[in-house]
């Protein structure tokens, strides 16, 4: 059973000339820098923007209003919301020095005062080591000037332009413990211990009663000798005082939450574990990804914000989504790489298998990248692309007429809304509305599909992905 997920946010705007575009292009070019600085959105801005509210779960999806989003603040937004939270820059410093553990982060001395005093009154701050706040207070500047080094200004004038914090190298000759390195993998641990933390409060179950956490983030943890080995899901777990729960990371590029939650439903429905959480961090690499195309079409720079998301599978409590294992659909190396092909695989076939026609389907959650981000830079609007090609693979099978391609689209898929982090955009980001949907009585049953790049590590030409079936409880009628 899928018992709950949360997503979170962290607004993170100091951080967004980190991303690895960014990173790459704006030292080229000091005007360029500064137009992109300028486009840097408030933390208000970003609370208030639609589509921020349809991933924490204020809003459903399909009940976004009309485009452009970005012009179209929400009055009534709020930081908190169903499925978790956005923090604020400060805070979040100060949320990836609680994780920090070996002191590789140092906090400017008014950002850790802010930061600990906010964390203080925080809802989940008594689960934060606050202490090493205060450790690590310190000369940020002196921090800045060791080699290898990594500092982070303040880009928005919250204070005075100066610099916030610095990250260390932990061993200069290692490519792979670079501060640049150690930073996303830092803020990838913090945002993914921020959605768990939300997750055990939002079910009220035990930490201790977490038998095993799966992790499937985009960050590489390692050193020279084992670059990406991992092991961020029991890292995660320590932070959240999971104290009898063990864990290992899934890779799988953007595919990754749905193979992670195929293993996390066997391991449960298979009496290895009783409990299992899967969790997932924001990627600094892809913040201001698509800047350029942002800044040509006078928008603000829409990549802004960290992700996190957790999601916890356990035995069946009578009420929760029942993750049909039966379901799940792969693609196969001998399935193709189109697009009809890989629907084909992912949609039509674990149907036809289960005997259900494409309208049995009541939400289909696939890439759900933001087409806002993606379309000023010429990658168009994915969601939609993918939704097309269902609907019409749906009518070559006879289950809509080809009349009803639009309508189809429109009541069985929705906009994408997830920032461009692409295991979160990939279904992981529907989660909590998947659940609440399943819950109440508004859908019936939910298809997750998740879509991969595997050409990305230039060991193979193909693309992976995995879909899964969601249903709404049988007992709930019996009630």
């Amino acid at each position: 059973m899928l018992r709950a997920a949360t997503q979170v946010l962290a607004h993170v705007p100091s951080f967004a000339s980190h991303g690895s575009k960014p990173s790459r292009v704006l030292a080229k070019d000091p005007g360029l820098a500064t137009a992109f600085t300028a486009a840097l959105r408030s933390w208000e801005a970003a609370v208030a923007y639609p589509a921020h509210q349809a991933y924490l779960n204020a809003i459903h999806p399909r009940n976004l209003p009309a485009r452009p989003w970005w012009g179209a603040a929400d009055p009534a937004a709020d930081r908190f919301a169903p499925a978790g939270e956005m923090m604020p820059e400060p805070e979040f410093l100060g949320l990836m020095a609680a994780v920090d553990s070996f002191g590789l982060l140092t906090l400017a001395p008014e950002v850790a005062a802010r930061a600990h005093a906010d964390l203080a009154d925080h809802r989940l701050g008594r689960n934060l080591d606050l202490a090493a706040i205060e450790k690590a207070t310190g000369d940020v500047v002196a921090v800045g000037a060791e080699p290898g080094s990594l500092v982070m200004h303040d880009a928005t004038g919250s204070f005075g332009g100066r610099p916030l914090a610095a990250i260390r190298t932990a061993q200069a000759d290692d490519a792979s413990l670079a501060a640049a390195v150690l930073f996303d993998n830092l803020s990838a641990k913090a945002t993914a211990a921020l959605a768990l933390l939300h997750l055990l409060a939002q079910t009220g179950v035990e930490a201790s009663s977490i038998d095993y956490v799966l992790g499937c983030g985009e960050e590489a943890i390692g050193d020279r000798y084992q670059r990406g080995g991992g092991n961020m899901a029991k890292s995660v777990a320590e932070v959240c005082g999971l104290s009898e729960a063990s864990g290992a990371d899934i890779k799988d590029f953007c595919a990754a939450f749905i193979p992670a939650l195929v293993m996390a439903a066997s391991m449960v429905s298979a009496g290895v574990f009783q409990r299992v959480a899967v969790v997932a961090g924001g990627s600094v690499a892809k913040l201001g990804m698509k800047f350029q195309g942002h800044l040509k079409s006078s928008q603000p720079i829409m990549e802004d914000v960290l992700g996190g998301a957790a999601a916890l599978v356990e035995a069946d409590d009578g009420g929760s989504p029942v993750i049909r294992l039966d379901s799940v659909g792969r693609h196969k190396v001998s399935a193709g790489g189109s697009q009809p092909a890989v629907m084909t695989a992912l949609a039509m076939e674990p149907l036809a298998r289960l005997g259900l026609s494409a309208t049995d389907i009541d939400d289909y959650a696939t890439e759900l990248h933001n087409p806002e981000i993606t379309e000023p830079q010429g990658s168009g609007n994915v969601p939609d692309r993918n939704y097309r090609t269902i609907a019409a693979l749906a009518a070559q099978r006879g289950d809509i007429a080809r009349s009803d391609i639009a309508g189809f689209v429109a009541t069985r898929g929705m906009p994408g809304y997830s920032p461009t982090q692409g295991h979160l955009a990939s279904a992981m980001c529907y989660a909590p509305h998947a659940v609440d949907r399943l819950t109440q009585g508004e859908a019936n049953r939910v298809l997750l599909l998740a879509k991969g790049s595997l050409f990305l590590g230039r060991m193979c030409q193909l693309s992976d992905g995995m879909s899964l079936l969601l249903e709404r409880n049988p007992q709930l009628e019996r009630r």
